[in-house]
């Protein structure tokens, strides 16, 4: 069967490109070769990446036993474990997905907004007054104290600090620029037995963490009084009537660490490099916006700034007709997520920062704006990362005044699976925050 058209290039030259200048190569294909294009690289067989919403519906509403995510997704697997939710296919995953849902549904999100606000004010009150700062490491300890509070349910004291120190240390990695690219490389050995064992050691400290509180908590006598993730997977049943194994739940509490700390963090710092470079939007916020601006500030950051260039599906069982083209099993699909949230035709000014695109009565829909993917492998933890994310900078805001130490835009980065801002988005505290107490007692006068 032929493939889609791609470049001809050998593999080598290509995996520089996507290493080196990877929007600029992709779109130049693109616009050479149309919406699926054929690409390979060093550490991919041949695959398909396509660019059009319509492609991309196919892709997401395509059968789940015939497009594997799964297997997409498989370099993971030596950090999330086998049994994630983010490596199941078929089957496996839709039980698995059905087990984790009710708590990232719906009203639950309110539950975890104070350790959010928490979390927001321990990082404001460490910020020096008049210094220059990175905010994405400030947005990174955020997101691990919500993950350490709201997921894991484990209070400040010696535990979290160990356990957010050996989360730390497991996920280092993916976090590192080329540590993708690695464990790719390496075929999931990292590269040297040294870095291989160093590897395994951190896990296994994780891992024993992770075990002894599972024990633990099954013997918590308030377990299902209490409001956390951990605690309400545990409880969780299947339509057998079976609970999560140790095993599974080991796999998908990691698993909503990989999904929830870096994403999120890069999510909000990019927000923040977004508004401080745009005195309108800034003003507005500043001014008391309410819920429905603040949401579109947070899903046009993700348009401009989509922390995931990609997701993938890998073609298994039949053919999988797309665009014209048949591709054969084996094959991995890639809707590009940063591709099609650059279209002129879908956002005019495309490289323009205006929420005011999400305000209007036809915003785009779960085609056109992709952050998390979609059909049913759309991020599990949207919803609460979307949350997050308004709680985090509705809370900066309101208690004080950053200033963007450059007048231009931070660069962006791939910094293992994520697009990270280059310098950290350096910015400046103005003037000292207002107290958190202060905060508090106005948001209860108001409501």
């Amino acid at each position: 069967m032929a493939l889609p058209p791609g470049p001809r290039l050998p593999r080598v030259v290509q995996t520089a490109a996507f290493l080196l200048r990877p929007l600029k190569f992709i779109q130049a294909c693109r616009r050479r070769y149309g919406d699926v294009v054929t690409f390979g690289t060093s550490f991919d067989a041949p695959f398909v990446m396509v660019f059009d919403p319509e492609l991309i519906k196919r892709v997401f509403q395509g059968p789940h036993d015939g497009l594997h995510a799964g297997e997409a997704n498989s370099l993971l697997g030596a950090i999330v474990g086998q049994r994630s939710l983010l490596l199941l296919d078929g089957a496996e995953h839709l039980r698995q997905r059905k087990l984790m849902l009710p708590p990232f549904h719906g009203q639950r999100m309110r539950a975890y907004e104070a350790a959010m606000r928490d979390a927001a004010d321990r990082a404001i009150d460490s910020w020096a007054v008049g210094e220059e700062f990175a905010l994405l490491p400030a947005m990174q300890s955020i997101a691990l104290d919500v993950i350490m509070r709201a997921v894991f349910g484990v209070e400040e004291g010696p535990f979290q600090d160990e356990l957010k120190r050996r989360v730390r240390a497991t996920l280092e990695p993916v976090s590192r620029r080329l540590g993708v690219m690695v464990l790719a490389l390496s075929g999931g050995r990292f590269g040297s037995a040294r870095r291989l064992q160093e590897f395994q050691r951190r896990r296994r400290a994780l891992d024993e963490a992770i075990y002894a509180e599972i024990a633990r908590r099954r013997e918590a006598p308030d377990l299902e009084q209490r409001e956390d993730v951990f605690s309400m997977l545990l409880l969780a049943r299947d339509e057998h009537g079976e609970p999560m194994t140790d095993e599974e739940l080991r796999d998908e509490l990691v698993t909503l660490v990989v999904a929830g700390h870096e994403t999120t963090a890069t999510g909000l710092a990019w927000a923040f490099d977004l508004a401080l470079h745009s005195e309108g939007v800034l003003s507005r916020l500043h001014a008391g916006a309410d819920d429905r601006y603040l949401d579109a500030v947070v899903k046009e950051t993700l348009r401009i700034r989509p922390v995931i260039p990609g997701v993938g599906r890998v073609v298994r069982g039949e053919p999988f007709e797309l665009g014209g083209y048949t591709i054969p099993p084996g094959i991995e699909i890639n809707p590009s997520i940063v591709t099609v949230h650059g279209r002129a035709d879908l956002y005019p000014q495309p490289r323009a920062f205006r929420p005011e695109r999400f305000l209007v009565d036809d915003p785009p829909d779960t085609y056109t704006w992709i952050p998390f993917g979609g059909g049913t492998r759309r991020c599990i933890g949207a919803s609460f990362a979307l949350f997050e994310m308004r709680v985090v900078i509705a809370r900066i805001l309101e208690r004080t005044m950053l200033e963007a130490a450059s007048a231009t835009l931070d660069r962006v980065e791939r910094r293992g699976i994520t697009l990270v801002p280059r310098d950290g988005v350096r910015v400046v505290l103005r003037r000292p925050p207002r107290p958190a107490s202060e905060q508090a007692e106005a948001v209860v006068l108001s409501s």
